[in-house]
């Protein structure tokens, strides 16, 4: 090669070299590269597909969620222009979501395909979103149904990996539920209540265990018998026993979302019916106080009939593989035919702290297992009623430094508990008997203090005429074996009219 030739050689290439550099070093290459892409796109024929957020009977739509979680494993999100950093389950855990009109794309058996995130239904002002799937015509047969199964797949291992259970409450809007809509609302349920923390007989836990380990193998057998895959259970007992705690810890064992219903945000019926239908399958159910609400349905809101229904209606089948969770504070002056067999499944009382609950909160909150202030314990909670375990779990967490105290100052509480608690039974049988007295017609208060003062007050009289009598008799120097003491006794034991 001569000189002049590989000068030549040198000066063209030189150039090439330059630009190349160029484009690497800036976007150049990458605005070239999606020039190109769109381009393509342009000229070629597509089939799209939406996804929306929310179903035709205001239902969240399953797969928009699913499209979600995969959406946000892709690589190629995080090469994109725009894309939305939104905080996860756990404190310091960041997810990119995909943004709004922005385009992700994706590559499946050799197909190119590409994502957006619109609104649905615009114009109309919904607060649904809609994901957008576009497909070349030439591949749409091919890999449509193969595509959005290995969006099943991988979307299901990445919920399995995350085990993210959630708090779904009902918003209560003005409008009304049945006119669509998004009426729950929801955030990652933290709440550290698990089957190992809730504090439950041990029988009686593995009872409960085995239960839903059985109701989650029970599908084949539910359809079988004809009855909707559900199950209902009912936690009674006094208030801050851990009947909340405890239906926290049946959702995380079982991995399921939790639905928090609170029956004064419903405005009626038709209400209750849609937001049972806006629930998914896979979730827990919860009403708490029931018993309240059965004492003041007489309100606006929810009727009890529509309550009932809600509980094992036709309407209860629009789910299946959910468990619900009512609570009550007491069954008594509870109708019967609202907790009979069919709409409860199974009846679960949690009672005041006996010593053994004692002890287990002792080793909890304090860490001892053994101390020399337990009998006097045990020796408290037996002569009347107890403390409730949210109580005594209060007091040790006050006194958590020293466990004789936190001891002393439980065993106070459950005798000044005691105490209340006969003083609040004698002021009624006070009540009753005083309401005796006055059945000749008088209300007033008063009389009852005014009636026994009387009674007092003649029989002091009484008593003072008879020892005047003997005084007499002696002064007389009578013979006290002649006397008649009948006549003296009968003085003496004549009692009021």
């Amino acid at each position: 090669m001569t000189p002049d030739v590989e000068l030549a050689f040198y000066l063209g290439i030189l150039p090439a070299l330059v630009i190349v550099r160029l484009l690497y070093k800036t976007s150049a290459l990458r605005i070239l590269l999606s020039f190109l892409q769109s381009l393509e796109e342009r000229c070629c024929l597509h089939q799209s597909y939406r996804v929306p957020q929310f179903d035709d009977n205001s239902r969240e739509n399953q797969l928009y969620r699913k499209v979600s979680t995969y959406l946000e494993s892709l690589p190629s999100l995080d090469d994109s222009d725009c894309t939305d950093l939104v905080s996860g389950a756990r404190p310091n855990d960041v997810v990119l979501r995909l943004n709004r009109s922005q385009v992700v794309r994706d590559k499946f058996m050799s197909a190119r395909l590409s994502w957006t995130n619109e609104r649905a239904d615009e114009g109309e002002g919904s607060e649904g979103r809609a994901f957008v799937l576009k497909i070349r015509r030439t591949d749409m047969k091919r890999i449509l149904q193969p595509y959005l199964q290995h969006i099943f797949q991988v979307s299901d291992e990445i919920e399995e990996k995350r085990k993210e259970v959630r708090l779904f409450v009902n918003l209560g809007r003005g409008g009304s539920a049945a006119g669509g809509g998004r009426q729950w609302g929801s955030v990652p349920l933290t709440h550290p209540a698990t089957m190992d923390t809730v504090l439950m007989d041990v029988d009686q836990k593995n009872k409960v265990k085995a239960d839903l380990e059985q109701f989650l193998k029970s599908k084949q057998y539910y359809q079988r018998l004809g009855r909707v895959w559900r199950r209902s259970y009912l936690l009674h007992g006094p208030p801050g026993t851990g009947k909340s705690s405890f239906a926290v810890a049946m959702a995380k064992f079982l991995g399921y979302d939790v639905y928090d219903l609170d029956l004064s945000r419903v405005r009626n019926d038709s209400d209750l019916k849609a937001l049972l239908i806006q629930t998914t399958s896979r979730s827990v159910i919860v009403v708490e106080d029931l018993d309240r609400f059965f004492s003041k349905a007489a309100g606006a809101g929810a009727s009890v009939s529509g309550v009932l229904n809600f509980m094992d209606g036709i309407v209860s089948c629009c789910g299946e593989e959910q468990i619900m969770v009512l609570t009550m504070s007491s069954r008594e002056g509870v109708d019967a035919a609202a907790i009979r067999p069919g709409r409860i499944d199974v009846q679960i009382h949690f009672p005041l702290c006996d010593l053994a609950m004692v002890k287990a909160l002792a080793g909890t909150y304090l860490g001892v297992k053994e101390h020399k202030l337990f009998p006097q314990v045990e020796e408290a909670i037996q002569a009347g009623p107890g403390l409730s375990p949210a109580h005594v779990g209060e007091l040790m967490l006050a006194n958590k430094g020293s466990p004789s105290r936190a001891l002393k100052a439980v065993i106070g509480a459950v005798q000044q508990a005691q105490a209340e608690a006969r003083a609040k039974e004698e002021g009624g049988k006070l009540m009753g008997s005083g309401s005796g007295r006055s059945s000749d017609g008088s209300g007033d208060p008063g009389s009852l203090f005014c009636r026994e003062s009387v009674h007092t007050v003649r029989e002091f009289r009484k008593l003072y005429g008879l020892f005047k009598l003997g005084s007499r008799r002696r002064d007389d120097s009578m013979d006290l074996g002649s006397v008649d003491f009948k006549e003296a006794l009968a003085v003496k034991n004549e009692g009021p009219n």
